[in-house]
């Protein structure tokens, strides 16, 4: 899973893109996260589920480092299952509120659209820092 970026082709520029792959990853996901505005109660969910989802490496998840415990591989998909529901969860929460609250009562829909795109780029965030990331420089 971590492969998911390695198809796309970046113009060379100079720079060696594979030694720095976990750099850029790293701070694209911190500029997804820190473009957010208005907060409400969904994106403490996002948060704890971004961090739930990135706390366990693929290496975990296929079952070739962690094989003792209480669970083994098993607990660490169960871990990340958790993480991407909890994810999937504040996103559809932040759209109800955005049409719950603003959109069908037609007050100002800016507050909504906030707390959506708030969820939405953690979210995302998330997504590009668990693949977009190569993990071969921790072995």
């Amino acid at each position: 899973m971590a492969g998911l970026l390695d198809g796309l082709r970046i113009p060379d520029c100079g720079l060696d893109w594979a030694e720095k792959r976990n750099s850029i990853a790293s701070v694209s996901a911190g500029l997804l996260v820190t473009k957010t505005t208005a907060s409400v109660y969904p994106w403490i969910l996002s948060t704890v589920a971004f961090l739930m989802v990135n706390a366990v490496s693929n290496a975990q998840v296929r079952g070739e480092v962690y094989s003792d415990g209480c669970m083994g591989r098993t607990g660490a998909r169960i871990w990340m299952f958790v993480g991407f529901m909890m994810a999937f969860g504040s996103l559809i929460a932040s759209m109800w509120i955005l049409f719950g609250a603003y959109v069908v009562y037609k007050t100002p829909v800016y507050p909504g659209v906030a707390i959506f795109f708030q969820n939405a780029f953690i979210f995302f965030a998330g997504l590009v820092f668990k693949f977009g990331r190569s993990e071969e420089l921790w072995e």
